[in-house]
């Protein structure tokens, strides 16, 4: 046994009643009553008048004391309590001069057996000698069987420490776990909110950049003073790209709700509209809600750049499944730069940068032997 545990107080949790059952709760409550009971009825049953009346004066003086002594011996203050057990002690010797032994040996042993309980060790045994010395002395008993008598209290205050000690470990432990899982459920919470904040981001920063392109072309074709059905050609690629934008945020709220079409479908989709080819090697399976999504996205941003970088080039987009991971390949042909190749802050690559380092993966992009080169890979 370490010299800290000597001198360390049984924990707060160990000191009260919390984590105990209901049963064992009321048992004690019920065996208490019938012990004090008993012990009353044959400690006072033939005292009448102011003897009987002092009886029961010292009994609450006890109980007073005892209710002290639990309220600070809670609180860890060592020579409160000390002192508090000191009393029933005096109180002890009283109850014996008054030829009150049962009432006496109850109270010296209930001081050794409380002081071992509620104290650190140290205390405890200093007080269990004070205590058992007058039991000792007053005890009919043989010096063997008080022997045997004192040392089964001591065990038996030791033995509630020990008890009290596992359980107020286990509140402990229940309390860190408690907090442990309540982390770990905001952390989920905020990890979702994020999810969902990019999914929405990316949704409307590809819709929304696809028709200020348009929108622009549309602009800088009026005041080059174009022909009308070039400009209605640009306000109408605007008015597609929002309609288009509407169902990327419904299939956005599908995802979210795990309802995804296949990865390959929605690529071709995607290119529909657009001078572009799909191609699929490896063997086709559903991908996790977050590698779809990032593919899905990241896709979306490379044609987007194409339209704004590279007007009219060729497009060609690879998907391909790797063992544990899935690469989408996305490149031009390249093409002179549009009227609005100069605009927008360049966030996108780095957006389809940071969700692919979020999933442990990896995104390149860089000019290639025509154009413009995207790839992405992502864990499965």
């Amino acid at each position: 046994m370490n010299s800290d545990r000597w001198t360390t107080w049984p924990s707060r949790e160990a000191l009260t009643r919390e984590g105990q059952s209901t049963a064992r709760l009321w048992f004690v409550r019920v065996l208490r009553v019938v012990i004090a009971a008993s012990l009353l009825w044959n400690t006072f049953h033939d005292d009448r008048g102011w003897r009987l009346a002092a009886g029961i004066a010292l009994v609450m003086f006890c109980g007073g004391f005892a209710w002290a002594f639990f309220r600070v011996s809670f609180a860890h203050r060592l020579w409160p309590s000390a002192s508090l057990l000191v009393l029933p002690m005096g109180a002890g010797y009283a109850a014996q001069a008054a030829d009150w032994k049962v009432l006496a040996l109850v109270l010296w042993c209930s001081t050794g057996v409380l002081s071992l309980e509620r104290l650190p060790l140290l205390a405890g045994a200093v007080c269990v000698p004070l205590a058992m010395t007058g039991f000792a002395a007053y005890n009919d008993d043989g010096w063997l069987v008080t022997s045997l008598i004192v040392i089964g209290l001591a065990l038996a205050g030791y033995t509630l420490r020990l008890d009290a000690d596992a359980r107020g470990n286990t509140q402990r432990l229940l309390a860190q776990e408690l907090a442990a899982r309540t982390a770990e459920a905001e952390t989920a919470a905020l990890a979702e909110r994020a999810r969902i904040a990019r999914e929405i981001h990316d949704v409307l920063a590809h819709s929304l950049s696809a028709q200020m392109v348009h929108l622009e072309a549309a602009r800088l074709l009026i005041e080059g003073e174009a022909t009308r059905d070039q400009i209605l050609e640009r306000v109408v690629a605007a008015r597609s790209m929002a309609r288009e934008g509407l169902a990327e945020t419904r299939q956005a709220l599908s995802a979210l709700r795990g309802e995804m079409t296949p990865v390959e479908d929605f690529l071709r989709e995607l290119v529909a509209s657009d001078r572009a080819s799909v191609s699929v090697t490896g063997a086709r399976r559903a991908l996790p809600a977050e590698a779809s999504q990032a593919v899905r996205r990241v896709a979306q941003e490379a044609l987007t750049n194409v339209r704004k970088h590279a007007p009219g080039a060729k497009v060609r987009v690879h998907l391909a499944y790797g063992e544990g991971e899935v690469t989408l390949d996305v490149r031009d042909s390249g093409a002179p730069p549009g009227e609005l190749a100069a605009s927008g802050a360049g966030y996108g690559l780095l957006g389809m940068r940071e969700r692919a380092e979020l999933l442990g993966g990896s995104l390149a992009a860089g000019p290639g032997e025509e154009g413009f080169i995207v790839t992405l890979k992502v864990p499965t």
